[in-house]
């Protein structure tokens, strides 16, 4: 990263610990004393990394996801505009518990990671491999969003089930609707983002590489977590599978998913 889009970035990150430890106050104390505040900053945030993401691509000439920790940056910021977006919609502070902590440790190691410019491969000059990356981080935050709302709906079934109704963090949670319409509306946009790059990166490799791609463990590991989604759209439409059955499902995508992320060694293909 050029020096002053590292400085953006601290800042950024400087911005998203506000939230962690607003996050931890709700946890160990189960009150929010200053969400509001760390709701701002958070969004102060993303305005301050998208600024470094705009100014590294600009001095590099090329989109900023040539090494694992721009992919990371790119990850962490695409995560807080979700998060923006889910707060406006559905206006629950529950899921900064999970969400606050996840982007200031993204932001963090992205910040105080490989701060060298790195020259793009031949292959990353691809603009379908650019697209390919963007779609699937953008499927991978829908994952991590239809799974945090599926442990919350885990938490809230339970705590009702145990007249556990007010008092504590239960009592923060959105009813058992709400988290089922996040789990559903997030898993939908993950099906197709994630379906979009699966479908690219196969045109990209057949019309690049032939079908030597076919077998490749990177690959098949891909596969596997995109037929998981499938699964996963295909009992809730079909079956009607929701509440424990597609929360417990929602989790299982996003062990995949990471799973997937991890045998690419950082690179989400």
């Amino acid at each position: 990263m050029t020096e002053t889009s590292v400085i953006w970035l601290r800042v950024a990150a400087a911005l998203y610990s506000i939230g962690l430890v607003d996050s931890v106050f709700l946890l160990t104390r189960q009150k929010e004393p200053f969400f509001r505040t760390a709701l701002a900053a958070f969004g102060l945030g993303g305005v301050f990394h998208l600024v470094s993401m705009v100014e590294l691509g600009l001095m590099q000439h090329q989109f900023p996801v040539t090494d694992v920790y721009q992919r990371l940056s790119l990850c962490a910021f695409l995560i807080t505009v979700s998060f923006l977006f889910a707060y406006w919609r559905y206006k629950t502070a529950s899921l900064s518990v999970f969400i606050f902590p996840l982007v200031f440790v993204f932001a963090l190691i992205a910040a105080l990671g490989n701060n060298d410019t790195v020259r793009m491969s031949e292959a990353l000059k691809s603009s379908w491999l650019v697209a390919h990356i963007v779609f699937i981080l953008l499927g991978y935050a829908a994952v991590l969003f239809t799974a945090i709302a599926a442990v919350l709906y885990l938490v809230q079934e339970q705590r009702l089930k145990q007249k556990k109704i007010g008092g504590g963090f239960g009592f923060r949670l959105p009813p058992l609707g709400v988290l089922d319409d996040l789990v559903s509306s997030s898993l939908s946009l993950g099906f197709v983002f994630i379906t979009v790059g699966v479908i690219i990166i196969i045109v990209w490799a057949s019309a690049t590489h032939g079908m030597a791609w076919i077998g490749n463990p990177q690959v098949d590991i891909s596969l596997i977590t995109w037929g998981i989604y499938l699964v996963l759209i295909f009992l809730r439409a079909s079956a009607g599978w929701r509440g424990r059955k597609a929360a417990f499902l929602a989790i299982a995508a996003l062990f995949f998913s990471v799973v997937t992320w991890m045998t690419h060694g950082g690179i989400p293909v």
